[in-house]
């Protein structure tokens, strides 16, 4: 076990929402599949817990998207597993779920591979453990392999050996802004992966700085991305469609490049916040990455994933031109 549900422990008149999630992607790019579990607590109030599934492939008009969402006594940490909702477990080597919502059904039976340990995106342990940051991150499983069938309103997926990540997050309430960016690599037979997060808190009237922390695994390096220090060598300009960063890196390395995809591969969704207005986040599991790391010694080191990274983007602005699922949270 990697990580453990933190929702148990979070006392009735606090808040609290938390978030095991799949992400996979064909190896040649243009599908992938985003399947969330979700816990949501109102302070003072009974949490709520919901099934997430989205399917991406580039040739569709759109993504396809489906979620129930379910009372306390449909919510659970099995044995051995990370979180179960309704009819869907996620747990280390596998996920098994059924879900059932606005007249369509769905169903999967996926087992996954680690070929990389754990990433905690914060850098000192402290960090997970005391109420700032109100959002933490963290990776159990960045670089898998996942083997399976998925079923959506009758039609079947077959996965073989598609790369992906098992993340977690948690928190009091979410970012006032995020983005998230993922993949997979390989590189001489050995699998790697790109994963970043960052955030920008606000404060009263104002809102903090971007604050990024993740790492690259690639070509037999690994690299951390970002953290508290270097702040102003931090730069992120993050759209709809579009996110270009450049941040500082291990051993005086910069990376810069961008992720992006056309809007008709997002899926959008409403985001409830334990307390307060809510979000839209807005997914695409089947956008570009490129990277490019320069180092004082040595050549650069360019990272390309055509059609098969993660990229999101929580925003509260409604004007970003993805239209939202018809679903509630909450």
């Amino acid at each position: 076990m990697r990580t453990e549900a933190r929702f148990p422990s979070i006392p009735a008149a606090a808040g609290h929402y938390e978030s095991f999630y799949l992400k996979a992607a064909a190896p040649e790019g243009g599908r992938a599949v985003w399947i969330r579990h979700t816990v949501h607590k109102r302070p003072d109030a009974a949490p709520t817990g919901a099934v997430w599934l989205t399917v991406f492939d580039a040739e569709w008009e759109r993504p396809r998207a489906l979620k129930r969402q379910v009372g306390a006594e449909l919510v659970s940490v099995p044995a051995g597993a990370y979180l179960r909702v309704d009819g869907a477990e996620i747990a280390p080597g596998r996920l098994d779920g059924e879900l059932a919502a606005d007249g369509s059904t769905a169903g999967w039976s996926l087992r996954f591979r680690d070929h990389a340990g754990p990433l905690d995106h914060f850098p000192r342990p402290w960090m997970y453990e005391r109420s700032l940051p109100r959002t933490k991150l963290r990776t159990p499983h960045p670089a898998i392999t996942v083997d399976g069938r998925l079923e959506l309103g009758g039609e079947a997926l077959t996965l073989s050996e598609w790369p992906g990540m098992i993340g977690h997050n948690w928190g009091a309430e979410h970012a006032e802004t995020w983005i998230w960016i993922h993949g997979a690599t390989a590189s001489g037979g050995v699998r790697g992966y790109v994963d970043l997060g960052a955030g920008r808190a606000r404060l009263g009237p104002l809102t903090s700085p971007w604050v990024l922390n993740g790492e690259i695994a690639h070509a037999g390096e690994r690299l951390r991305v970002g953290g508290l220090n270097p702040l102003r060598r931090t730069r992120i300009v993050a759209g709809p469609d579009r996110c270009e960063i450049r941040a500082p890196a291990t051993g005086g390395a910069v990376v810069r490049g961008s992720v992006s995809a056309p809007l008709e591969r997002f899926v959008g969704w409403a985001y409830a916040d334990p307390a307060g207005p809510g979000h839209h986040a807005l997914n695409c599991s089947i956008a570009d990455l490129d990277l490019t790391v320069e180092r004082p010694e040595g050549p650069p080191l360019r990272i390309e994933v055509a059609g098969a990274a993660a990229y999101e983007l929580g925003t509260r602005r409604t004007d970003h031109g993805v239209p939202i699922e018809p679903f509630a949270d909450g």
